[in-house]
């Protein structure tokens, strides 16, 4: 039984990131803008998120990161010229990627203070409401879209919840990771929360990748400003307080995510979302055949 509860329709993009492991690539281009195969990582996250109803965004961005809006704005003089050559599906492409006047908006995260400090820095946009958290660095294939995927549990339940993925014991320290309570199908109860924990002493092996659908009293806890793991103001921490107050799952989502701030996930990506292009597939297969090594 689905239960009304505060409609979830906003999504805060952390996006302040120098992208520092795609260098010299992003010097001049925010990591958020580079593509897999022809759309940007951006716009990846922007689609994601609209097919859950989302309909107000909030980027959390820094200096040298306008390319990120004007890509979602009208481009007059590129439409002029498709429009005027005939090129009727380029354009279509072009203007289902523009958004709804006033949809978007920025704040600035003058200090890299580290993701919940950049959540913080939406507390006005976010007021009172439930939202959506979308870090475009992960990439998620799969057939319903991962946000949407949450968003159910959150209408089920009105509670928290973060997408899950089984990691290697020994990556553990890289992700906030869950201690799990009853499990129910794809479906885990969150009895605590530790970020960055070291493989021996942390509860499992269930990490959170970029996507949760959170309450706006994580806030009040992040405006404590308490400084976590690596001296940050760690998001996992201020979730782990909200445990016992509300619902709080983990759901371990149906898809394939992809690591797109890492070079090796961002090339993976590339094959894998071609490989789903009826227009590419075939010539992707056949020039992958020349690459293959024992």
């Amino acid at each position: 039984m689905i239960v009304a509860f505060k409609r979830l329709r906003k999504a805060v993009l952390p996006v302040a990131g120098l992208g520092t492991r795609f260098l010299p690539a992003t010097k001049a281009i925010p990591k958020e803008m580079l593509p897999v195969v022809d759309r940007p990582l951006i716009q990846y996250a922007i689609d994601e998120a609209r097919a859950a109803g989302i309909e107000q965004f909030c980027m959390v961005t820094g200096r040298g990161k306008t390319a990120l809006i004007d890509h979602f704005d009208i481009a007059f003089e590129v439409e002029q010229n498709l429009a005027a050559r005939g090129k009727e599906e380029a354009l279509a492409m072009l203007r289902s990627a523009a958004m709804e006047p006033g949809s978007i908006v920025t704040v600035r995260q003058q200090v890299p203070l580290g993701l919940g400090h950049a959540i913080w820095c939406a507390r006005a946009f976010i007021g009172d409401d439930p939202f959506a958290i979308l870090l475009p660095d992960d990439l998620v294939l799969s057939d319903t879209p991962c946000l949407q995927q949450l968003a159910e549990i959150y209408r089920e339940t009105g509670g928290n919840v973060v997408a899950i993925e089984e990691v290697p014991m020994a990556h553990v320290n890289r992700y906030g990771v869950l201690k799990t309570g009853a499990i129910e199908g794809n479906l885990v109860e969150v009895l605590g929360l530790v970020e960055k924990p070291q493989p021996e002493v942390a509860p499992s092996n269930l990490s959170i990748i970029g996507r949760y659908v959170l309450r706006p009293e994580v806030i009040e806890h992040l405006a404590r400003m308490e400084r976590g793991a690596g001296g940050e103001v760690q998001l996992t921490d201020a979730m782990a307080k909200m445990i016992g107050g509300a619902p709080f799952h983990g759901l371990k989502f149906d898809g394939r995510r992809f690591d797109c701030g890492d070079k090796v996930g961002f090339l993976e990506a590339q094959i894998a979302f071609a490989l789903q292009r009826p227009d590419l597939a075939a010539a992707v297969r056949e020039f992958l055949k020349q690459y293959q090594v024992n």
